[in-house]
């Protein structure tokens, strides 16, 4: 599988490439590192901690806070839309609404209008798909490294979207309806992910697919331990709460998302080649 790189589209006009959506800015997505996997665990488990506590705390219902979280996230997309290079702490804001919001979802089919995980699961899983192809058969490319339309960049937040709500219902099947727990999942999908790991470096799985198989995992692996860390011991928990377990790991993120931007290590460097790149 080939990838075109941003350098061989052909530039648009000057005047309409402002509102092209194929119009080369530079890359909005970080590098992807190891603290990069740090951030994104965290950010899973803070979107499973804080949608528990705002469910409890908030006074808005499952149905209300789902529309609260929904609008700020649309905000925050909207000012990353309109920027025009990778921002470490709007991008990461992003993502840790984005998981709040799957949650929320998640949890609505579930509790309120009644639809199995096992249905729930499978179809995230299909739109996820879906989604991955249109993605490839529109821009001849899902590599990270040229997320640099709006386009291409519309694409990337659906997938991070159905990767989210996929990983989230996945996650509770395993742990809920399957009863394992919380600390076992976590060690099952955290041995998924060295699977993964031990693919890509050894026997060369393609590196974006590695990626997003990856991205959901993390998925999963955060709901449990933020179930683990938060839940009562007599549900098998370590009953920190949700509100202490979400402070901590806030904080975390933020030092992380700091750290990142002052060493310039969230920002990935586009590839510089005019032909086809893996």
């Amino acid at each position: 599988m080939t990838y075109e790189t941003s350098e061989s589209r052909v530039a648009p006009e000057d005047g309409q490439a402002r509102r092209s959506p194929h119009r080369p800015r530079g890359n909005k997505v970080p590098e992807v590192t190891g603290s990069f996997w740090i951030v994104k665990v965290l950010c899973t488990t803070v979107g499973e901690t804080a949608a528990d506590l705002l469910n409890d705390k908030a006074g808005l219902g499952l149905t209300g806070v789902p529309v609260l979280m929904s609008a700020l996230l649309a905000v925050v997309l909207a000012v990353q839309f309109r920027l025009g290079a990778h921002r470490p702490g709007v991008y990461w804001s992003a993502v840790a609404l984005i998981s709040v919001v799957s949650t929320l979802i998640s949890d609505n089919l579930t509790d309120i209008m009644g639809v199995p995980l096992e249905t729930s699961t499978t179809v995230f899983a299909i739109v996820l798909a879906v989604v991955f192809v249109v993605w490839y058969r529109r821009e001849r490319t899902l590599s990270l490294r040229h997320i640099d339309t709006t386009s291409r960049e519309s694409f990337y937040w659906l997938a991070v979207m159905f990767t989210f709500a996929l990983g989230s219902a996945a996650g509770d099947l395993v742990s809920e309806r399957v009863g394992l727990g919380y600390w076992l999942p976590a060690v099952l999908f955290a041995a998924a992910i060295a699977a993964v790991a031990v693919a890509h470096f050894g026997l060369d799985l393609d590196a974006v697919w590695s990626f997003w198989i990856v991205f959901i995992l993390t998925r999963p692996l955060g709901v449990s331990l933020g179930g683990y860390l938060s839940q009562p011991t007599g549900d098998g928990g370590l009953g920190l709460g949700t509100v202490v377990t979400s402070v901590v790991f806030l904080a975390i993120i933020l030092g992380l998302v700091v750290h990142r931007s002052v060493t310039r290590r969230d920002v990935a460097e586009p590839e510089r080649t005019t032909g086809h790149a893996a």
